[in-house]
């Protein structure tokens, strides 16, 4: 049986992020005053997909300076869970940015317009290694960190849609195309979509204290069971603490108090379980304690 790791997003990354936001806030500056300029919507629209990325940045760079801070009396779970608090708004943000990205590809390939080609080409171009560098620099704590993996499918939708204008604007120049900006951008919208609703069900069993998917209750109490000394193990409770790290309590029936710290151990070696809370009582008290 395998088991979710603990990781930290690398505070490099954070630095690198926190420029990333800076540069991406300048870029939607350029894409806005380029598609007022070459009277381009799709730019226009762009620099606004833009501008939901660079705020997504911000939403993972502020959940993870609150997510570092020690736990306090009132918060006496720390504050990781801000990190999947962060992912949860990114994942909306992403969600109604592909809605919007929907709607305008609909409305270009309905009623096509012109635009300036040669423009469009040369901002996209800048914008496609802006968001290539600022996806690359989330991509590597993707993997463990729902938070960057929300702002690492922004930025790649984001330079997939800058790559969607640089075709679209070789299609206008060549051949005269103009649908074909709407065309991809519906592709990339429907792209933006799916990820948000098929990463909405795991945000969400965090925020929500669900069990996680990779262990197995009924695994866990057989396995405590085992331990010699455990008659009973009952009122079970697992959930996530955060993204990574799981609570664990449960009633032990034993009379044995060194049943605890063994209970403990199995958790921590079979389950990766560090934080337990282990409640160890008598066959003829349980019964009342667990009304």
């Amino acid at each position: 049986m395998t088991h979710a790791h603990k990781h930290d997003v690398n505070p490099k990354t954070i630095a690198y992020l926190t420029i990333a936001f800076g540069i991406n806030m300048l870029l939607t500056l350029v894409e806005l005053t380029a598609g007022i300029i070459g009277g381009s919507i799709a730019l226009i629209g762009d620099a606004l997909h833009n501008t939901s990325d660079a705020f997504s940045i911000l939403v993972a760079i502020i959940a993870y300076k609150i997510g570092t801070r020690k736990a306090t009396s009132r918060f006496s779970w720390g504050f990781k869970r801000a990190e999947t608090i962060g992912s949860f708004v990114n994942l909306i943000l992403l969600f109604i940015s592909g809605l919007y990205l929907l709607y305008e590809g609909v409305f270009k390939i309905i009623r096509p317009e012109e635009i300036d080609g040669g423009l469009i080409i040369g901002v996209s171009v800048l914008a496609l290694i802006i968001d290539t560098a600022t996806a690359k620099l989330s991509h590597h704590d993707a993997g463990h960190n729902t938070n960057m993996k929300m702002l690492f499918l922004h930025n790649l939708a984001d330079a997939l849609g800058s790559v969607g204008v640089i075709v679209s604007g070789l299609c206008v120049l060549l051949l005269g195309w103009n649908f074909v900006d709407g065309v991809i951008a519906v592709m990339i919208a429907c792209y933006m979509i799916v990820q948000a609703v098929l990463s909405f069900s795991g945000i969400v069993a965090v925020l929500m204290d669900a069990a996680p998917t990779d262990i197995d209750l009924e695994a866990v109490k057989q396995s405590l069971l085992k331990i010699q000394g455990v008659e009973d193990v009952h009122h079970i409770h697992m959930w996530h603490i955060d993204e990574h790290e799981v609570g664990f309590d449960c009633h032990v029936v034993g009379c044995d108090l060194n049943l605890i710290p063994a209970v403990q151990r199995v958790l921590k070696d079979e389950f990766d379980i560090d934080h337990s809370t282990i409640q160890l009582e008598r066959k003829e008290t349980c019964s009342r304690c667990c009304l």
